[in-house]
């Protein structure tokens, strides 16, 4: 189930979704049989105020208005993500510990060779929230003015041009190595701490390609600080909507979009995941949130149903896993 981001976008399906909450899971009902009498805990695997962050504390805020219960975003960050997904992982499958996590869950599978939880088998995907999509820069100086120029000179330069990352298993470098594979090339991977300094090295041309989040993205595009080539997620961007998907460029297997999804530990009861996904649902149908969301660079909104976040998550990891054992890089 997807749910265009512009104003007009409401779906059908979410609005049902929204209509049927309080039927499909009534609030004493579901407070007296199996919902969890205290607080419920969304543990971020990640820092406070990233992105990431930002969102898990909007639907933190959302979903307290709609449950019995408050819904309070606990940081436990570490390992790439992997220590609040293991508390998460281990915790009484009842509803009251949660995990908000993004693209970087699917990835530590193929990641991290020693984990002390199984990403797939101990945690159950509740419900994906949205997509963010990346977008491919070059520097302004770049005589580059299309994905097909671009790829020309990468096979001409044979791997001595370069692409910034923050490092292994980061969103840059994932979604440049999609296309690389995609492409056929090759290129140099710089890493950066941060994508602040990465900016600021593709903007002086010390670095010939950035993959870049929209909500930043965009607005160096449109200044002209920076030039955009193309967009990576399925669907032209309505922020920039001349600029071409990597698809209609000739690489659809390079599609990409930094997902944020909701998480339960393994056993968690049918009736309560059930419910977490209808309010998530309920709460992406009102304005506010939804255009909190778009400014956050979250351009295509899901809410899909547990059983298609599964599918979802599992192709992720399937598909992730493709990639990094294709580009050399090992568990460690």
């Amino acid at each position: 189930m997807t749910v265009p981001a512009g104003p007009r976008g409401l779906s059908r399906r979410l609005a049902l979704a929204t209509c049927a909450a309080p039927f499909l899971a009534p609030r004493g009902a579901l407070a007296q049989e199996v919902w969890p009498t205290q607080p419920v805990r969304l543990v971020l695997p990640y820092a406070p105020g990233g992105p990431t962050d930002v969102i898990a504390r909007m639907i933190a805020d959302a979903l307290s208005q709609r449950l019995p219960q408050r819904v309070v975003v606990e940081n436990r960050t570490g390992a790439g993500g992997n220590i609040g997904a293991s508390v998460v992982a281990k915790s009484r499958p009842d509803g009251a510990t949660l995990l908000f996590s993004n693209t970087g869950h699917a990835v530590n599978k193929s990641l991290y060779a020693r984990l002390d939880y199984d990403p797939a088998a101990d945690l159950t995907p509740v419900t994906v929230l949205a997509e963010s999509p990346m977008v491919m820069l070059v520097p302004p100086g770049s005589p580059d003015r299309s994905v097909a120029d671009f790829v020309a000179r990468l096979r001409a330069a044979d791997g001595r041009m370069t692409y910034a990352s923050t490092g292994t298993g980061g969103a840059l470098q994932l979604v440049t190595l999609l296309f690389l594979k995609a492409a056929g090339v090759r290129m140099e991977e710089i890493p950066y701490r941060g994508a602040a300094p990465a900016v600021q090295d593709l903007l002086a041309g010390r670095v010939d390609l950035l993959y870049d989040a929209g909500f930043t993205a965009f607005p160096l595009a449109t200044s002209g600080q920076a030039r955009a080539l193309a967009v990576s997620a399925a669907q032209r961007s309505p922020v920039m909507p001349d600029l071409p998907t990597v698809a209609e460029a000739g690489f659809p297997a390079a599609t990409f979009s930094v997902w944020q999804a909701i998480l339960a530990p393994a056993g968690t009861p049918a009736p309560i995941l059930a419910r977490i996904q209808a309010e998530v649902a309920a709460a992406l149908a009102e304005g506010p949130l939804r255009s909190r969301l778009v400014e956050m660079g979250a351009e295509r909104l899901l809410a899909n149903t547990p059983e298609e976040a599964r599918r979802y998550v599992d192709s992720e990891i399937t598909r992730w896993a493709s990639v990094l054992r294709e580009a050399g890089i090992q568990p460690q």
